[in-house]
């Protein structure tokens, strides 16, 4: 079960909040890079990844759109 990035964001607590909302709808994911991106202005040099299992990604992006992200 690889995982695929489903977005890239600039903002961590952006990244880590559609992380929540995925979780709640029952998606599991998983921010990357989040550590490197602590400074407001490095998010368009180190965007935070958005990653799901390869088998969840429809229903991820399917659920981006819903939320309004990306």
């Amino acid at each position: 079960m690889p995982l695929v990035e489903l977005v890239r964001l600039p903002s961590g607590v952006e990244a880590e909040l559609l992380r929540g909302r995925l979780e709640s709808a029952g998606v599991p994911a998983v921010c990357f890079d989040a550590g490197m991106n602590i400074a407001d202005s490095v998010g368009l040099m180190i965007p935070v990844r958005v990653m799901v299992l390869d088998e969840d990604l429809a229903e991820a992006q399917a659920l981006m759109e819903e939320f309004g992200v990306g």
